[in-house]
């Protein structure tokens, strides 16, 4: 059965969904994105999601397409309309469409996409197997923590990770980690301290990781925000990656080293459990508030 997707004003088939040729997202990557997840037919961390989606458009000197609450409306009659238990919803706005010219145009009103994705995300089997991460240089640009539709840097790391067998890219800068292809790492150290990049223009400000950093706060778990190196990874006693369409999931490999034990670590495994027990507390939430 045709999806459902939302196109500036219209629900329409996918098949029937169309933007201009001259969209500035198109031509110039000159829009914003955000991903929230569903689980049990609700939104988890969307409340954060569209706040940082208002940040990186005010970066970019783009306003927001309509008020926050009329986008969460969008956002759950969209769920409804796929029947989407578990996945994802995907939202997308840009600059709008205007004859090809570098400036912003004048007269030009935002696009607004938003589609869903059905998706495993409780019972990927990766979770409880783990996963491989390659090791590749961070190529993109100096302001990271916008959420910008181009990806093209992430999705040559993200393609050289799976041509070498791997499930994600771990991105670094002369051996100092950024972040993943499309997720933030952590690290447990030797006495047990859970470690991940501070917030900068370096890396995005990841919706999860922040979530994951409270929790793990809330249960008393030890959070060093400090940088760290490849060399650290491999020595640290387990590797997790986060994201909105991961949760927590545990590494045990990277560039063909096992980290810890090679199996996924208690760590990982507690606060994917603590999240997800999270996550389905505020999907409860969100439907009942629909």
């Amino acid at each position: 059965m045709s999806r459902t997707v939302y196109v500036n004003g219209a629900f329409l088939a996918e098949e029937d969904a169309k933007i201009s040729v001259f969209d500035r997202g198109f031509i110039f990557a000159d829009g914003i994105y955000e991903v929230s997840a569903v689980l049990d037919g609700g939104l988890v961390d969307n409340e954060a999601h569209l706040k940082r989606l208002a940040r990186s458009l005010g970066e970019i000197d783009l306003p927001m397409p309509m008020p926050k609450e009329k986008i969460v409306g969008l956002q759950k009659e969209l769920i409804a309309r796929n029947r989407l238990t578990e996945g994802s919803i995907y939202l997308q706005v840009t600059r709008g469409a205007a004859d090809r010219e570098f400036h912003f145009p004048a007269d030009s009103k935002p696009s607004l996409v938003m589609f869903t994705q059905s998706r495993e995300i409780v019972n990927d089997p990766k979770a409880t197997s783990g996963i491989k991460l390659l090791s590749v240089p961070d190529i993109r640009w100096e302001r990271r923590d916008i959420k910008s539709v181009a990806l093209l840097a992430q999705v040559l790391a993200k393609q050289a990770a799976v041509a070498a067998g791997c499930q994600e890219a771990i991105m670094h800068q002369e051996g100092v980690v950024t972040e993943g292809g499309s997720s933030t790492v952590f690290i447990v150290t030797e006495k047990g301290h859970i470690v991940t990049r501070p917030n900068s223009h370096a890396i995005l400000p990841g919706i999860t990781r922040q979530s994951v950093i409270r929790l793990a706060g809330e249960k008393a778990l030890a959070i060093e925000e400090r940088s760290f190196t490849l060399d650290e990874v491999f020595a640290a006693q387990e590797c997790f990656i986060t994201s909105a369409t991961s949760f927590v999931k545990p590494v045990i490999e990277v560039d063909g080293k096992r980290i810890g034990g090679g199996q996924p670590g208690p760590v990982a495994r507690r606060l994917r459990d603590i999240y997800i027990e999270a996550a389905r507390a505020e999907a409860k939430a969100s439907r009942q508030a629909a």
